[in-house]
């Protein structure tokens, strides 16, 4: 794979994730996408920054890219039969779920295509043994979030594996640096800028210039060379909240409403894990595995809400290092169902003054063409 196309790969991912339309300002109504775009016919009543995160769900869904349906550059285009079978299955998919189940969203894309073009019509064979049947009463017993023993020692537990509170209560800015490793094992120099408890810029440099991921406490934006810089939609801001917080752990709890133990342990790299579930009222619950012997936080995986289905994120730590009586993960791999890609830090340094103009937003004209763009 050239560097070229790696780097296409990277900014799609980042941009087609966490990217959306502007967002109506806090006085009207939030704008629905047949209103920003043209052309639209199944999707027209979902709000406009759902769209993107809604055609990325699609693309995870198939193992596709936008093209696969759409005329490049000129989205508003019916040329392609594809784009007209998309139409026919989300109409056959909302059917299926309110005649079938009452309206949840029990059935999506993913259901029968399972990353593939067509859908999964022959069960595949099993690379392992297949678990055991659970007993009849497992099913009887109450797993409802509020049924579940809480959380908050495991966090604690956490909070002391890194170094205590009281450490990590000392850590108000952290600058990182170090490079991005994309597929094929290249790398690209990244820097990193966070501010307690939620505030963090990332600068990926590329030869084609800087691209850019930032959330500030309160919005989030994405830029890319070439491309307009973007806000993210809600339930990736929500996201990116949960990312950057996630670096200032002693703020991580304060998230979400609350913390519930999941009943059952699960396995990452040979290692036993306790699974926590951080759960916020209007967003799907995010779960957090902890190494059960070190203490320590090895996996979050959290979903950006969809009009079609949940796209999910899985974020892994590892190469824990300690800084001014801190351990820091000095390694962590994002993952997504178009790829993933690895940030390895050579260097962190933290209480370092950072301009608080590095996480405000910058101010730039409205897209051109705005309301001409179109998908489903």
């Amino acid at each position: 794979m050239t560097l070229g196309v790696i780097l296409l790969v990277v900014i799609f991912t980042v941009l087609a994730n966490g990217a959306a339309m502007q967002q109506a300002t806090a006085s009207s109504a939030p704008r629905m996408a047949g209103q920003e775009y043209k052309n639209i016919q199944v999707l027209k009543n979902i709000p406009a920054d759902q769209l993107v995160p809604t055609m990325q769900f699609i693309s995870a869904s198939l193992g596709v890219e936008c093209e696969f349906c759409h005329v490049e550059r000129e989205m508003d285009k019916d040329d392609k039969k594809t784009k007209k079978t998309a139409r026919e299955m989300m109409t056959m998919m909302f059917a299926l779920n309110k005649d079938n189940f009452k309206g949840e969203r029990e059935v999506t894309c993913n259901t029968c295509h399972r990353g593939g073009i067509r859908p999964q019509a022959i069960p595949a064979i099993l690379a392992e043994a297949p678990k055991p049947a659970r007993e009849e009463n497992e099913h009887e017993h109450d797993t409802s979030p509020a049924s579940l023993p809480s959380g908050d020692p495991v966090m604690a537990k956490y909070l002391e594996a890194l170094g205590g509170k009281a450490a990590l209560d000392r850590v108000a800015t952290r600058v990182e640096k170090g490079n991005a490793l994309m597929p094929g094992g290249r790398g690209m120099p990244i820097e990193v800028f966070a501010k307690s408890p939620d505030q963090r810029v990332s600068v990926m440099r590329t030869p084609n210039g800087e691209s850019v991921t930032a959330y500030n406490g309160h919005e989030g934006w994405l830029a890319a060379p070439g491309r307009p810089l973007r806000e993210m939609a809600a339930s990736d801001q929500y996201a990116a909240k949960v990312d950057a917080t996630a670096f200032f752990p002693a703020h991580l709890a304060k998230v979400f409403d609350e913390l519930k133990l999941q009943p059952n342990l699960e396995t990452i790299g040979g290692h036993a894990t306790t699974v926590v579930l951080g759960i916020t009222q209007g967003e799907p619950p995010a779960k957090l595995y902890f190494d059960q012997q070190s203490g320590l936080l090895v996996r979050i995986l959290h979903y950006s809400d969809t009009a079609l289905g949940l796209n999910p994120t899985q974020v892994d730590f590892a190469d824990y290092r300690a800084v001014d009586g801190v351990k820091t993960p000095f390694r962590w791999t994002i993952a997504r169902p178009s790829g993933a890609f690895t940030i390895q830090l050579d260097d962190v340094q933290d209480n370092t003054p950072i301009d608080d103009a590095k996480f405000v937003k910058p101010v730039q004209p409205p897209e051109p063409g705005l309301g001409t763009n179109s998908a489903h």
